[in-house]
């Protein structure tokens, strides 16, 4: 599918008068491009873009072809995702005349993006290499690892996807989404396995994360190996780290790290970071103690703990009922993986859950983040047509509040406590533990620095901050600065003299957002996101015009439309100044003029008419002028 571009000037119709004798000549329609003053300055489309990148350039001017290739024992590392955002993870490491992809996830539409979809990363950089691309190996199954994939793959040739099982069946489930593209070609591998791509030897090991089947990458090069972990956290308890963990990381006792790139999440976070067993022992002790029916919304993607809840529930001989499209198919991925069997009765009908005394049943809903249509929040507003709460009920808001989420989950719970409901949540004072993160902490960064003890060093996953102050603390257990790159989106970092340097090129690759728009897909929208930005502060304001072609006057005053600006029927004297400022504008402008130009008249017009609007409300709408000649 190749990126879709838009003008922000319409198609311009041409129409022939008829001869003399044959009637009134066919008006001649014209409509204006949005104009506003320019004394303005208006906030970018996206406010991570930079010029430089390419976001507002022309196509032929994103050709990536002044970017020369490696040089010969090089090892060029992209990250084309996830280095200035939390989300939209990827990254694409070039070492001779192949290049392994990590990851290509996404990150939804925020109050900067109205109406698009979700946000990839950018692929040029590798769309015009795909015939170097080896593969695509998925460190696990989150969506800000795969969800991307579907349309990345489509885009960088299709190459072979590598990952573990329970995260390639998530992944197959994504695909699913997107029957016109073409079908996902995938391998299984398991932690210690060892794959050849290209020329590139492969390894991987477990890491303990929310989701099972996480897994770490290592890439072995002449000059020691390239490790990313993924998203993890240590298996610990009061940090005291697990001898399982502490197997699965022996091998870097005596292995030979070039380059460690690896999560900043949560590396603000003091200590080590909460052990998801605790949660589920907190969990249980709710459960257990709770006499009304319960209502528990979680991520659908914290596979681990929507396992432990049905056991939990198998166990004290209650019943789960799952709403949410997501939380559905996870679960349906679970058991089609072989992780979990739930017994024949544990999962009932949302139907049949009034057969069962209240106390006997546990919701397993979506919705731990206000999302407007989740189940969890149209229950709050009493718009779920399948289950309504009841005085008595319990929700257990088993997640914390994503950052930019806090207004919807405080009106969500408004809307709960209405209803009589006991709300419980990871704030909730003297309650067992509900959540854990599933990122480390600093003392989990600091752990997994000291047993990979790398030579140089990238942070990743995390906005520029949190990169900084991972740099910072790889500093204090002892990495020079100079062996450190703190990237961006589309940075090029080479390690370069035998593996002993390590620096970023003057060149970036291309990383302006990939924005999926319905089936558009590309990083040109800017021009629609503005204009969708600005109908969504002002409003729009539209004139029509109809001139007379002979005179140059108008025929009649001219008809104005408003939509979310200003009420017309309480602006009656506004209008009015309007239309007589129209009407002289126009008229002054085709004064003395046999052919005058309506293109000129009506950029003039809307130019005119957006200051006078300024001037008079502080409010900028889109000003569409529309002139007919007749």
């Amino acid at each position: 599918m190749e990126p879709t571009t838009q003008s922000t000037q319409p198609e311009k119709k041409h129409f022939t008068p008829r001869p003399a004798g044959t009637g009134a000549a066919k008006p001649k329609r014209s409509f204006a491009g949005s104009r506003r003053p320019h004394d303005r300055q208006r906030r970018p489309a996206w406010p991570k873009a930079d010029m430089a990148d390419g976001f507002n350039e022309a196509p032929s001017e994103r050709k990536t072809a002044h970017i020369p290739d490696p040089e010969p024992g090089t090892i060029r590392i992209i990250p084309l995702g996830g280095v200035e955002e939390i989300g939209k993870n990827m990254t694409a490491i070039e070492i001779g005349d192949d290049i392994i992809v990590i990851d290509a996830g996404m990150f939804f539409s925020n109050e900067n993006t109205p109406g698009i979809d979700y946000v990839i990363p950018n692929t040029r950089y590798l769309e015009e290499r795909k015939d170097k691309i080896r593969g695509l190996v998925i460190t696990h199954g989150h969506l800000d690892h795969i969800g991307g994939v579907p349309i990345v793959l489509s885009r960088i040739g299709n190459p072979t996807v590598y990952s573990r099982n329970l995260t390639l069946l998530l992944t197959q489930k994504r695909q699913a989404e997107f029957p016109h593209l073409p079908r996902m070609n995938s391998v299984v591998v398991e932690k210690d396995q060892v794959i050849t791509l290209g020329k590139l030897r492969i390894r991987f090991w477990g890491v303990t994360h929310t989701i099972p089947d996480s897994m770490g990458i290592i890439i072995e090069t002449p000059y020691g190996d390239i490790v990313t972990p993924g998203d993890y956290k240590l298996d610990q308890i009061d940090g005291v780290v697990s001898e399982s963990e502490e197997k699965e990381y022996k091998f870097f006792d005596t292995s030979n790290t070039l380059l460690l790139m690896t999560d900043s999440t949560n590396i603000e976070n003091e200590g080590f970071s909460l052990a998801e067993s605790k949660v589920h022992i907190g969990l249980e002790n709710i459960i257990r103690r709770i006499t009304g029916r319960i209502i528990i919304a979680a991520f659908a993607s914290h596979i681990t703990r929507l396992m432990k809840i049905v056991q939990i529930a198998e166990m004290l001989d209650k019943k789960i009922v799952i709403e949410g499209r997501s939380m559905k198919t996870n679960l349906d991925v679970i058991v089609q993986a072989g992780l979990m069997k739930p017994k024949k009765d544990t999962v009932i009908p949302i139907e049949d859950m009034d057969k069962y005394p209240p106390h006997k049943v546990i919701i397993l809903s979506t919705g731990g983040q206000g999302e407007p249509f989740s189940a969890l929040n149209r229950a709050a507003m009493k718009t779920n047509k399948k289950f309504a709460l009841k005085k008595g009920d319990t929700i257990i808001l088993s997640a914390s509040i994503v950052p930019g989420n806090e207004r919807q989950v405080q009106a969500m719970k408004d809307g709960l406590s209405r209803q009589g409901v006991k709300i419980i949540s990871y704030r909730t004072p003297g309650e067992d533990f509900v959540h854990a993160t599933g990122h480390g902490n600093k003392e989990d960064i600091k752990w997994l620095h000291r047993k990979i003890h790398e030579k140089f060093f990238i942070p990743i996953h995390g906005n520029h901050y949190h990169l900084e102050l991972h740099k910072e603390l790889a500093m204090e257990i002892g990495i020079p600065e100079s062996n450190i790159v703190v990237p961006d989106n589309g940075s090029i970092i080479e390690i370069t003299d035998n593996g002993t340097k390590i620096g970023v090129r003057k060149e970036k690759a291309p990383a302006s957002p990939m924005m999926v728009d319905g089936f558009s897909v590309g990083d040109e929208q800017n021009v629609v996101i503005r204009d969708r930005q600005m109908l969504a502060e002002d409003g729009m304001f539209v004139v029509v015009a109809l001139l007379d072609a002979r005179t140059g006057l108008l025929k009649k005053s001219p008809d104005i439309i408003s939509r979310g600006f200003v009420y017309l029927k309480e602006s009656q004297e506004l209008v009015r100044h309007a239309r007589g400022l129209i009407k002289r504008t126009i008229e002054q402008e085709t004064k003395g003029q046999a052919q005058p130009n309506i293109d000129q008249i009506k950029n003039i017009v809307a130019d005119t008419v957006s200051k006078y609007l300024f001037q008079q409300t502080a409010k900028r709408p889109l000003v569409l002028p529309v002139i007919l000649s007749a």
